[in-house]
């Protein structure tokens, strides 16, 4: 076996598989830009070297500073992650070329597969159904254009070097085309260094299905189940689970056939992803296949107890699989949610930042390699940590947080819990919405599509409207929880009384537009709530200070983030957001008279709402602009973002151009 092996890649992932080596008893080195050098998969391999600025393309895609790390550290094998050069051909064959083992398929399978266009004739002439489209280059968008017009709106834009939702967009006419077209263009050649495009048919309806596979250097190959990935913003994955709650076991047998073929038709040796677009009646159409690791392998080893990192090193050490498809069993359900850095309440925007709290769930014991689990599980896959920045130079990923149970309903209230209990300060992150979604009926029902979210949340996400039943366990708590601080508070060192002062048994606690009236008698081992006649038993170990609370509620429990706020609590659960008072009757009375304060008019500026670098102002000073149209466009994580106007208006002053730098909210234009 490989004495040592360096990781081409950063963040979770480098992580994730310096963990599998390590049981292995393998040495591992990582490389890192400026940009990382503190990062957690540094600290966590045996060795490190740098390889330059924060730029990835500068750094981690630059094949010449990765080969001279190799030949530095004198590793044998280089694993290199997803994303950078994981895909590249170039990189494969300069590694051969120096005797190094390259932890992935053969350069010819690479080739292949990871040009979109020349994979759908292999898949077509392997026998597996693919999707319409055009199979040959675009030159420029009067092209796009005209080819999509044949073929039929709607369609998809993609680069044929793409991955990861970057260089993808979908046009429904010949505008969206044409602005759609030079901005995948660019995402393109800024992420992979290859901008050419390819057209397809859009299908409606769609169910984003995948099948894992495994084959070795000697013609073997099974695969692994399937993945759900339907949940998705911006054709980039937010929520997968295995297995899909849409398959049955012709369909999934069917698919996994067709995805061996192809893999035997390319000779293909690792671990492989093949992509799959399933209609509402289970037909299947051929997407694309990774030549990689894939973000969210981690539901596929949960749910068949396979290391797929441990697997994907035996066969590039030469190894014959130890197992066959009769061996390959389906075992639970496991749920992924991505966590990002970004802020759902500005349109999924990029955040970037110090993490001034970082504190995951606790991971409970999973699967041994071979044994699938026979617990709840709770897995976090994660390359930051408290303390740690969130930079703007790559993915906004930090976290991919994992459960799994015997059943899907217990995977869900499994991620329900995990997440509530996930502290993150410092950034924006889409936690919020990951709760929203958990708990959505269209998702708890398994009946969502790739258009999910833009179906069920067409106006961007806002929090979450609690039902009034959870409202009041949450009332009844914080109730409970000011108690405790009261009680606390009067007995601060340094008082002149040599007594306590009376803590009130009545309080009102008020969130937004709703009101609840309790009463409280407090015993040694909790409190009994009284709201609306109805008596609420709160137990918990809770003391003022703590920011997570767990509170059992007439016997449900429930996880609450506590934030303090003057006369009362900011909790977040469950994908809401709340400011809760707690006032005596009387400040409640007083309270209730105060004015409201009014948030200041921006309606004539354009504020950045990220912090990023200006590309382009489509703009001058006297232009006259109408609602939709494209103002600045803001390059952030590796994603282009174009800023509209959302009134008519007229461009008095220009205080950004291309090349600056903003943050949050810095004026970009003012109007008159």
């Amino acid at each position: 076996m490989f004495k040592k092996i360096l990781i081409a890649n950063r963040g979770e992932i480098a992580c994730r598989v310096i963990k599998t080596a390590q049981r292995m008893g393998i040495k591992t080195v990582a490389v890192y830009s400026d940009a990382d050098r503190n990062a957690l998969h540094v600290n966590m391999a045996d060795e490190a070297v740098h390889i330059g600025p924060p730029q990835a393309n500068q750094s981690y895609i630059v094949i010449d500073r990765i080969m001279d790390a190799v030949r530095q550290t004198g590793a044998e094998a280089v694993h290199p992650g997803y994303g950078f050069l994981s895909e590249n051909p170039k990189f494969a064959e300069a590694l051969k070329a120096a005797g190094v083992a390259f932890i992935g398929p053969p350069k010819g399978a690479i080739e292949a597969m990871g040009d979109k266009i020349t994979s759908k004739k292999i898949a077509q002439e392997a026998g597996v159904s693919t999707v319409p489209g055009h199979m040959g280059l675009i030159e420029d968008a009067d092209e796009a254009i005209k080819i999509s017009g044949q073929i039929g709106y709607p369609v998809m834009l993609k680069a044929s070097a793409g991955g990861g939702g970057k260089g993808m967009r979908i046009a429904w006419d010949e505008s969206e085309v044409r602005e759609g077209f030079q901005a995948s263009k660019n995402e393109a050649a800024s992420s992979f260094g290859d901008d050419r495009m390819f057209i397809e048919k859009f299908v409606t309806q769609p169910r984003h299905i995948e099948i894992q596979i495994l084959c070795d250097q000697h013609g073997n190959g099974v695969y692994l189940g399937e993945r759900e990935c339907s949940i998705q913003r911006r054709n980039q994955k937010v929520v997968e689970e295995a297995p899909s709650p849409f398959l049955d076991e012709a369909t999934r047998k069917s698919m996994g056939e067709q995805s061996l073929a192809l893999a035997h038709a390319v000779g293909y040796a690792s671990a492989g992803t093949v992509e799959f677009i399933v209609d509402g009646d289970r037909n299947f159409y051929f997407l694309e296949m990774n030549t990689r690791l894939q973000v969210e392998h981690p539901v596929t080893e949960l749910i068949t107890g396979v290391d797929l990192v441990e697997h994907m090193i035996r066969v590039a050490y030469g190894e014959t699989l130890s197992f066959g498809q009769d061996d390959v069993k389906l075992n639970g359900w496991a749920m992924e949610s991505r966590l990002y850095a970004e802020d759902p309440y500005r349109g999924f925007l990029p955040s970037i930042g110090r993490l001034t709290r970082y504190r995951p769930p606790l991971e409970t014991p999973e699967y041994q390699p071979g044994v699938t689990p026979s617990a709840p599980v709770v897995r976090n896959d994660t390359g930051v940590f408290e303390g740690g920045e969130i930079s703007m130079y790559y993915d906004p990923m930090i976290a991919k947080l994992c459960t799994w149970a015997p059943t899907r309903g217990d995977a869900i209230q499994g991620m329900r819990d995990a997440l509530d209990g996930f502290e993150v300060e410092g950034i924006g992150h889409n936690l919020p919405f990951l709760s929203a979604v958990m708990d959505h009926p269209k998702f708890i029902a398994g009946e969502m599509t790739t258009a999910f979210i833009a179906e069920e949340f067409p106006d961007g996400f806002n929090g979450v409207a609690l039902p009034e039943l959870h409202l009041k366990r949450i009332a009844a708590a914080c109730a409970a929880m000011h108690r405790i601080a009261e009680i606390r508070r009067t007995r601060v060192s340094g008082r002149m009384d040599n007594h306590e002062r009376v803590v009130g048994t009545d309080w009102v606690v008020t969130m937004g537009e709703h009101r609840f009236e309790t009463s409280i008698v407090a015993d040694r081992d909790g409190a009994d709530v009284t709201i609306d006649g109805e008596i609420l038993r709160c137990e918990s170990a809770w003391t003022p200070g703590d920011q997570l609370a767990r509170i059992a509620v007439s016997g449900e429990v429930i996880v609450l983030k506590v934030g303090k706020i003057t006369q009362g609590f900011r909790i977040r659960t469950r994908g809401a957001d709340l400011q809760v008072k707690v006032r005596t009757p009387r400040q409640a009375e007083l309270a209730a008279l105060m004015p409201e304060k009014l948030p200041p008019d921006t309606s004539k500026l354009l504020l950045c709402p990220m912090p990023g670098l200006i590309v382009r102002v489509e703009v001058v000073e006297g232009d006259v602009v109408q609602e939709g149209q494209a103002l600045a466009v803001v390059e952030a994580m590796k994603m282009e973002n174009i800023l509209r106007a959302e009134k008519r208006g007229i461009v008095i002053k220009i205080n950004a151009g291309p090349g600056d730098s903003l943050a949050v909210d810095d004026i970009i234009l003012e109007f008159e």
